[in-house]
């Protein structure tokens, strides 16, 4: 600023009032600042398109061996490597800090309220799936099964179903728990049982199918959450005893995050050749889309109603905010998660964009992503639902209300102990068919179809 005075000469800097006023902003420095400020989200996107017009490409134009496929997976598979490297770290660091930093009274509420909400709007995701299957009827007059291969999963009694999940929230050691969870298999055990008839004692041989426990390969994510949790809060109960191990654990927790933002420049890459890997190796997607074309409609179209509509006017309702401004900050995540299928794998990328893009609270932040990440599956419910309707139709079998219920219930409870990686849905899908009585062999037609919906 100058000020002039009485002799005419300007008080201040001599040249201040010659300077020209700021020019407008051009379009093209508008751009460069947009390019500059999106720049992972437009790489991750344009990954995702240049791996679907990849993979067409070398479908057409190639016929691939197995060994050249697997080739070819290489740098995706390196991101899902990448990505699940830093998923211990940042789940248990970022639960024990969330947990540590919230009194024991708030804490109570937060986790009433996020368990109240992940059941709510996963039951409505399994609601909106039935709706939608009952309207479009999927599988009405058959599908062509011998175009499948015949992958029949071992189906799980609905009990012990529900027992493994009581069993995996309490691991027995947690280091086992890092790379395997605890799984139910069957055995057939034969014993001579002594049966009266009438005077005579007679012995029948008895087939008896026993459960037994067994080690399943993958992280025993919700036994980690529940002793986070738990630490965290005795941490806090130490009161400044525990402050330096929370520090600790802090620390460990933002180098982490670092260590995410390193390797999310290398998603875009790892994104576009898991897009394309998955595209050359599909057996035919025209027969796919052909065959199962109602079922996918169905799945697809309840996903976007659930994800684009239901959830953001529940945000609206009660943040009066729009929300679809705060999805726009986590189209990267959802674009990762596209290309790995698994809800784990993105859990480091979520959490990145949700604190840096959307600004939310980290104390908040760390400690719903990881527990959501794992119990809030409202797309998993919501195709088990349509998958379970599409093979009822597939074999000609009316559901009676007792079966639609169980259907409903089923799909919201087991889809929260389902694994948050590819095709992890499918293993508790198995659970439902056998819970209503259908037969689980039809579940190769899932398979063929999973990555798509």
């Amino acid at each position: 600023m100058t000020e002039k005075v009485a002799n005419g000469d300007f008080k201040g800097d001599p040249a201040a009032h010659l300077k020209p006023m700021e020019e407008p902003v051009t379009r093209a420095a508008a751009v460069k600042r947009f390019v500059t400020k999106n720049l992972l989200v437009i790489l991750t996107v344009g990954g995702v398109i240049l791996g679907v017009i990849l993979g067409v490409s070398v479908r057409s134009t190639t016929d691939l061996s197995l060994t050249s496929k697997l080739y070819f997976s290489f740098p995706g598979e390196l991101l899902i490597r990448m990505l699940k490297m830093v998923i211990i770290p940042l789940v248990v660091c970022s639960l024990v800090c969330g947990a540590a930093s919230l009194d024991t009274r708030a804490l109570g509420r937060l986790g009433v309220v996020a368990i109240g909400y992940f059941l709510g709007t996963t039951l409505i995701g399994s609601s909106i799936g039935m709706l939608l299957a009952f309207a479009i009827k999927p599988g009405l007059g058959g599908a062509e099964n011998n175009l499948f291969d015949d992958q029949v999963i071992q189906p799980k009694e609905v009990t012990d179903s529900f027992l493994d999940l009581a069993r995996n929230i309490f691991p027995a050691n947690l280091v086992a728990a890092a790379f395997q969870s605890y799984g139910t298999v069957y055995i057939n055990v034969s014993r001579w049982v002594n049966m009266t008839n009438g005077s005579e004692v007679v012995q029948i041989l008895l087939n008896e199918k026993v459960p037994r426990g067994s080690d399943v390969d993958g992280m025993n994510i919700l036994g980690l959450i529940t002793y986070a949790v738990a630490f965290g809060i005795a941490l806090r109960k130490l009161g400044s005893m525990g402050d330096e191990l929370i520090r600790f654990f802090d620390v460990f927790n933002e180098g982490t995050m670092v260590v995410v933002s390193w390797v999310m420049w290398y998603a875009p890459i790892g994104v576009m050749f898991l897009v394309a890997s998955k595209i050359v190796d599909m057996e035919d997607p025209v027969i796919l889309v052909t065959n199962l074309g109602k079922y996918i409609l169905c799945c697809v179209l309840g996903h976007v109603i659930h994800g684009a509509l239901v959830l953001p006017l529940i945000y609206f309702l009660i943040t009066r905010k729009n929300p679809y401004i705060f999805l726009r900050g986590i189209i990267t995540p959802l674009a990762t998660a596209f290309g790995t299928s698994s809800s784990s794998a993105t859990l480091p990328v979520m959490i990145k964009h949700v604190e840096e893009v959307n600004r939310v609270d980290k104390t908040i932040s760390r400690f719903i992503l990881p527990i959501g990440a794992t119990v809030n599956m409202d797309g998993a419910a919501l195709f088990q639902t349509v998958a379970t309707i599409f093979i009822a139709y597939l074999n000609d079998v009316t559901l009676n209300f007792g079966q639609i219920f169980t259907i409903l219930v089923t799909a919201t409870a087991s889809s929260v102990g389902a694994a948050g990686i590819p095709a992890g849905g499918i293993l508790t899908l198995a659970v439902i068919l056998e819970a209503v009585g259908l037969p689980t062999k039809d579940i190769s037609l899932i398979l063929a179809v999973d990555w798509l919906v």
